[in-house]
C-alpha cells in the first residue's frame, strides 16, 4: 500500500505488517466497529437486538415466580420447574465459558496488532506515524474496554454460578419432598385399605346376625307369647301375692344397692384413714392438689429432718384404689410427678430409698379428673381432628434451641407436627408408638407429654396450658384405641 503525504513520500514495505497465527479462531467473521471519542476514549456502536430478553432475565423471572407461587403449586410441579431451571442455568454456564474463551481470544488478537503497529510506528513518520499512534491508542483503549468486559464476564459467571448451586438445592429438597408426600400417601392408603376391609367384614357379620335373626323371629314371638300367657294366669291366680313380692324385692334391690355404696365408702375412708396414718409417721409429705392437671412434690415434714431428697432413690408408683394392685411408673424418679389420664381412679406411691431403708408416701385417696376436662373432650371428639400450640422442649433427648410454636395435630388415623408448611413429624398410629405425660421434674411437667413417633425420633413437647396437655393424650389414646393401638410411655 503506497500512501503520499506533504512532508514524506514512503512506500510501506508488504512485509512489514506480522501475520496472524493461525490457531486463533473468533466468535464473528468481522471485526466489531467502535468510534474514537475525545480523549481516544472508544465509544462502541449501539447494536440492534431483536432477540428478547437474555436467557439470565428468563431464569431469574422464572425463579421469581416460583418462590411466589410455591405455596398454590404442587410439590411435584415445584420440583419439575426447578429442575427446569437447573437445565437452563446449565446452559448459561457454558455460553460464559464460551464468551470466556472469546475474550480470551481477543486479548490475544488485541497483543498481536499493537506489536504489529508499534513494529509500525519506528518505520513511519510524518502523519502516517500519527495515524499509526492513533490506532495504538484505540488499541490500548479497546484492551481496556476489553478489560472492563472481562470483569463483567467474571460477576456475571459467578451469579450464574450461584443460580446454578439456589436451583440445584431447591431441585434436591423439592425431590426429597416428594419422596416423602409419596411416602405418607401410600401409608394413608394402606391404613384406608385396612379400615375398609375391616368394615366390609363387620357389615358381612351384621348381614350374617340378621340373616340368623330373621330366621330365628318365629321361635322368639312364639317364646314370648307363652311367657305372657303364663303371666297372666299367675295374676289371674295370686295377684296380690305376685305384686306384694315383686314389691318386697325391689324394696331389697334398693336397699342393697344402698348398703353397697355406703360400704364402699366406708371402705374408701378407712383406707384414707389408714394412708393418713401411715403418712403421718413417714418423714416426706405430698404436696399440691390431688387432681389432674396440678404438680405432686415431695417435701420433707417440717418438724422432720430426713436425709435430702437429692441424695435418696426415688420412684413414683400408680395403685389400684383397693391396693390389690401396683405399676411402677417408668422413668418417674424425680422429687415431683405431674399425673396423667391414665393415673385417674388410682392412688400414687413414691417409694423413697435412703440408707437401705424404704420409706412409703402415698396420697390421701384416688386422683380426681380436672374440672371440665370430660366436657371439653367430648367437644374436641365431634371434630375429624384437634390442633394445638405446642413449644418443642426437647427432640432426641437433647435441648431444643428453637421456641417457635409448632402445630400438634391429633386426628383419628394420625398424629402430625408441623410449622407452618414444614412437617417436622407425622405417622399413622401404630405400635412403635410411644405417647405419655412428661416425666421430668419442674412445674411445667404438667403441660408438657413425651412423643415418640418411630424409633429414633422423641419429642418432649409443652403445651399452652395442662387442660390441652391432658386433652390431647386423652384423645390420641382414644382414636389410637380405635386403631387397635394402645399408646404407653416408654417401658410401661
Amino acid at each position: 500500500m503506497t500512501k503520499i503525504s506533504p512532508e514524506i513520500e514512503e512506500k510501506m514495505q508488504p512485509d512489514v505488517i506480522l501475520p496472524v497465527s493461525a490457531d486463533v479462531s473468533f466468535a464473528s467473521n468481522r471485526f466489531p466497529k467502535y468510534k474514537l471519542g475525545p480523549d481516544h476514549q472508544i465509544l462502541e456502536e449501539p447494536k440492534e437486538d431483536n432477540k428478547g430478553p437474555s436467557l439470565k432475565e428468563v431464569i431469574e423471572q422464572e425463579t421469581m415466580q416460583l418462590s411466589d407461587q410455591h405455596k398454590r403449586l404442587s410439590v411435584r410441579d415445584l420440583a419439575s420447574k426447578f429442575d427446569k431451571n437447573l437445565t437452563a442455568a446449565a446452559k448459561l454456564a457454558e455460553e460464559a465459558k464460551l464468551r470466556e474463551v472469546a475474550s480470551l481470544e481477543g486479548h490475544v488478537l488485541l497483543k498481536k496488532l499493537r506489536d504489529a503497529l508499534e513494529s509500525l510506528r519506528g518505520r513511519m513518520a510524518g502523519r502516517n506515524k500519527e495515524d499509526v499512534e492513533k490506532a495504538i491508542s484505540m488499541v490500548e483503549a479497546l484492551a481496556v474496554k476489553l478489560t472492563q468486559k472481562e470483569g463483567e464476564l467474571i460477576q456475571e459467571k459467578f451469579e450464574v454460578k450461584k443460580l446454578a448451586n439456589f436451583l440445584k438445592q431447591a431441585s434436591e429438597d423439592a425431590k426429597k419432598l416428594v419422596n416423602q408426600e409419596n411416602s405418607f400417601a401410600c401409608a394413608e392408603i394402606e391404613s384406608a385399605r385396612t379400615v375398609v376391609q375391616r368394615f366390609g367384614e363387620a357389615l358381612e357379620e351384621e348381614e350374617r346376625n340378621a340373616q340368623n335373626s330373621k330366621d330365628h323371629a318365629p321361635d322368639v314371638e312364639e317364646l314370648v307369647e307363652e311367657v305372657q300367657e303364663a303371666r297372666r294366669i299367675k295374676l289371674l291366680h295370686q295377684p296380690s301375692k305376685v305384686m306384694e313380692m315383686e314389691h318386697e324385692l325391689r324394696a331389697l334391690r334398693i336397699q342393697i344397692r344402698e348398703k353397697s355404696i355406703f360400704s364402699v365408702k366406708l371402705q374408701n375412708e378407712l383406707a384414707m384413714s389408714k394412708r393418713a396414718e401411715e403418712n403421718k409417721s413417714s418423714p416426706y409429705v405430698i404436696d399440691g392438689s390431688e387432681n389432674l392437671g396440678s404438680c405432686l412434690q415431695l417435701q420433707p415434714r417440717s418438724n422432720a429432718s430426713p436425709p435430702p431428697l437429692s441424695k435418696c432413690s426415688i420412684q413414683w408408683c400408680r395403685i389400684s384404689p383397693d391396693g390389690s394392685q401396683k405399676e411402677v411408673i417408668s422413668g418417674a424418679n424425680k422429687s415431683s410427678y405431674a399425673p396423667e389420664p391414665i393415673d385417674v381412679g388410682r392412688i400414687l406411691q413414691a417409694d423413697i430409698m435412703s440408707d437401705g431403708q424404704k420409706i412409703s408416701v402415698t396420697t390421701a385417696g384416688p386422683l380426681e379428673i380436672a374440672a371440665g376436662l370430660g366436657s371439653y373432650v367430648e367437644v374436641l371428639m365431634r371434630k375429624s381432628s384437634s390442633e394445638f400450640n405446642v413449644v418443642i422442649s426437647q427432640m432426641n433427648g437433647q435441648d431444643h434451641p428453637s421456641h417457635s410454636v409448632h402445630a400438634f395435630n391429633v386426628g383419628k388415623m394420625r398424629i402430625k407436627l408441623c410449622r407452618g408448611w414444614i412437617t417436622k413429624a407425622r405417622e399413622i398410629y401404630s405400635a412403635s408408638m410411644q405417647l405419655c405425660g412428661a416425666r421430668a421434674d419442674g412445674n411445667a411437667a404438667a403441660k408438657a407429654l413425651f412423643w415418640q413417633p418411630r424409633k429414633g425420633l422423641s419429642f418432649v413437647l409443652t403445651f399452652e396450658s395442662e387442660q390441652e396437655r391432658n386433652a390431647a393424650i386423652m384423645l390420641a389414646r382414644k382414636y389410637a384405641l380405635d386403631c387397635n393401638v394402645t399408646l404407653v410411655g416408654p417401658e410401661d
